[in-house]
């Protein structure tokens, strides 16, 4: 095994699997809804459809309840 490889000669290529991990969807979001979530993607550096994406992730992970 080398100590060091040159990425720079390597070939780029599309994930084959990207498509297996996320789906585009079409979704409506009331505006403040947007807005908050953009404030705080600021704050974090990431975009704010990351940052809904990550916190429905968490929902399901920790199988969130609906409280009205």
């Amino acid at each position: 095994m080398k100590a060091e490889y040159d990425l720079a000669k390597m070939k780029s290529r599309p994930n084959p699997f990207a498509k297996q991990l996320k789906q585009q969807v079409t979704l409506s979001l009331g505006i403040d809804i947007i807005e908050y979530f953009e404030v705080l993607a600021q704050e974090k550096g990431i975009s704010y459809q990351e940052l809904i994406n990550l916190y429905l992730q968490d929902c399901v992970i920790s199988k969130r309840e609906l409280s009205f």
